[in-house]
């Protein structure tokens, strides 16, 4: 039996490491041929949750040592597998669900560059969503601390915006989130959410690439395009829930032994696994080293899990 509830809801704080860039499946006419993908109302982008799940789940499986059940097909199915039981499982058998729901992951704090050096900028609507802090600021305009600058107006990029008000302080809740020793909890801008999306969608990363001709080592005519990925440092928070609605979570504290085909018989785990959750995590955290969505093999991906949000 698990110790934790049968249903209960997590949320994470992740940054970037590398830029991501997670397509949207095709080519697009417009300012780059490869956009990433977006949110249909807001257009900011962000990090499908059916892209996290896939390589949580892959990523768990290799730390485990059963790569059979990293992918669509090909799970054991047993109930002594912390994977399959965490994620589900597609057998001849019969298939059973999962016990994880893993969202979507929104950005919560955009880096940009300004005059006073880099900030991370947010907006009311994020903030509410992630901590129900009740925030508000002009149209137009913008808030900061005096540790950013004491100067009346600020640029964002481009974008130059009015001090709001007297010197502004980010909710506590956002600031207790992120490491104590992160430079980014005195560098934090707020915008209203008109702005906020233009900011964004206007300081993404946008790069261009070319495909090399392999019998001559020179560029392919004609083979040249663009493509856009959120940036490194950018935070994001995703929520995870779980609802065990079976309570018989297998508690995990070796690996998977292959030679005799049997769960929690091998090496030691680096942590024990005694829920659902523990598997997130532990395959969240190779996500650090082998990245989210597409262009690894460019230095894209990796994302770093900075823990979990608590209250």
């Amino acid at each position: 039996m698990s110790n934790q509830t049968p249903f209960s809801v997590h949320k994470y704080l992740l940054m970037t490491l590398d830029p991501v860039h997670v397509g949207t499946g095709g080519y697009r006419l417009g300012r780059v041929e490869l956009s990433i993908v977006r949110e249909p109302g807001t257009r900011l982008p962000k990090i499908p949750g059916t892209s996290l799940s896939g390589a949580i789940r892959s990523y768990a499986a290799y730390r485990y040592g059963k790569r059979t059940c990293a992918g669509q097909k090909g799970h054991c199915g047993q109930p002594t597998c912390p994977i399959c039981y965490t994620f589900g499982s597609v057998t001849d058998r019969g298939s059973f669900s999962g016990v994880v729901s893993i969202g979507d992951a929104r950005i919560l704090l955009f880096p940009v560059y300004s005059m006073a050096g880099p900030v991370w900028v947010t907006s009311p609507s994020v903030l509410r969503d992630f901590c129900a802090a009740n925030e508000s600021v002009g149209r137009d305009k913008a808030k900061w601390g005096n540790e950013i600058t004491t100067l009346s107006h600020l640029n964002l990029g481009w974008l130059m915006v009015e001090r709001d008000g007297k010197p502004w302080t980010p909710p506590q809740k956002l600031t207790n989130s992120l490491p104590e020793d992160s430079p980014i909890r005195s560098r934090i801008v707020l915008v209203s959410d008109e702005i906020f999306s233009v900011v964004v969608n206007s300081n993404l990363e946008v790069r261009t690439s070319v495909s090399i001709n392999p019998e001559t080592g020179a560029a392919e005519e004609g083979a040249l395009f663009t493509y856009e990925a959120i940036p490194r440092s950018t935070v994001l928070w995703m929520e995870v829930v779980v609802d065990d609605f079976r309570e018989r979570f297998p508690q995990t504290t070796k690996k998977y032994d292959a030679i005799n085909h049997q769960d929690n018989a091998g090496d030691p785990l680096d942590k024990d696994w005694r829920s659902p959750t523990d598997v997130v995590v532990a395959g969240l955290e190779w996500a650090e080293h082998l990245g989210i969505g597409g262009m690894g093999t460019r230095g894209f991906g990796r994302i770093r899990n900075l823990g979990e949000v608590s209250g």
